[in-house]
């Protein structure tokens, strides 16, 4: 964990970007009390539940598994200058194994979790390692540029140098732009120009050249209407849907990373409910991943990927969650799911 001082003045600068952690609340799971007790009892609760023998942990799960991004970032401001201490310290103090961590990351302010997942991702690079993608993919402009601006001050370095530093070949070459982008927000589209990019994207793929540069400039420059358009045209002009075309190498990883990065573009939601499914249905729980989807999805989509989660395997992602995990994470799950009363 960082320095106390760092901690203080990092979360002194976010709070200028706290807009952006806006979320539309029909989409999030999380349950927030109403009205919301005191950040200052909040703070007074957390500390007896560090105090003791012993960590008591439901307490902990009743106060941040319903506080959403403001309101944990205030805790932990409010906590700080109460008690001279980084809330982080104090629970990795606390806390162990899974459960840390979901807490850990479900703590963090959104773009400060981004920047520590991308740099994890990048300290244990493998070709098959999707979260770099995941996290330039599925993030608003400003949101990767948010966890851009974490990783400069938390890791004093940029993350598109890591990239660069920790990827080669074709996947330096997607990634790179990926996480340096900043794709225009609005909703206007060039039907004439998704007509074009589309004969591009096609004569590139039919050409196996997956790695080519005007294919890797349309999906990392192109803001996501305009991707969408581009590719509904692939599909109409072509007859394939365009991930269909990119199959043609299941085991090529880079490929993978391909599809993966036209459907967080296009439809995040199903990237999202296949991660959830490929981690619980493993042979042994994926906690890394089940965790990641839930602690980044839960205030943004994370209704819609356990309906998506539903439709696809008949079971409900909260009741999947609580026979697949156990113990206090488990607890964590589901509090952040909305499964449990406030």
């Amino acid at each position: 964990m960082r320095a106390e001082s760092e901690c203080h003045r990092e979360l002194k600068e976010g709070r200028k970007e706290r807009s952006a952690l806006l979320i539309p609340e029909t989409m999030s799971t999380l349950r927030i009390p109403q009205p919301v007790p005191p950040v200052a009892d909040d703070c007074e609760q957390l500390r007896k539940a560090f105090a003791g023998w012993g960590t008591n942990e439901d307490l902990i799960i009743s106060i941040l598994g319903h506080r959403n991004a403001a309101q944990r970032k205030l805790i932990r401001e409010t906590y700080f200058e109460t008690y001279g201490e980084d809330l982080l310290k104090a629970l990795d103090k606390e806390l162990s194994n899974d459960f840390e961590r979901l807490v850990l990351l479900w703590t963090l302010d959104p773009a400060e979790r981004d920047a520590f997942l991308a740099n994890e991702a990048t300290k244990r690079w493998t070709s098959s390692n999707q979260v770099l993608m995941e996290i330039a993919c599925t993030r608003s402009s400003d949101q990767l540029l948010f966890a851009r601006k974490a990783y400069h001050a938390r890791y004093k370095k940029s993350l598109e140098e890591d990239v660069a530093h920790h990827t080669t070949g074709e996947f330096r070459k997607l990634l790179l732009p990926l996480v340096s982008s900043y794709r225009y927000e609005g909703d206007e589209v060039n039907l004439t120009l998704a007509k074009t990019e589309a004969k591009v994207l096609h004569e590139k793929i039919s050409k196996k050249a997956y790695s080519d540069d005007e294919l890797i400039r349309i999906l990392a420059t192109r803001s996501k209407p305009q991707i969408n358009a581009t590719l509904n045209h692939y599909k109409d002009e072509f007859g394939k849907d365009i991930n269909k075309d990119l199959k043609a190498d299941p085991k090529d990883e880079f490929l993978a990373l391909l599809r993966s990065t036209v459907k967080c573009l296009v439809r995040s939601e199903r990237y999202f409910e296949k991660a959830a499914r490929l981690a619980i249905n493993k042979r042994g729980t994926d906690e890394g991943a089940l965790t990641r989807v839930v602690a980044t999805r839960a205030e943004i989509d994370l209704k819609i990927i356990a309906d998506e989660y539903q439709r696809r395997s008949s079971v409900p992602l909260d009741k999947a969650v609580a026979k697949d995990t156990t113990g206090d994470y488990e607890k964590m799950l589901l509090a952040i799911l909305g499964h449990d009363d406030v």
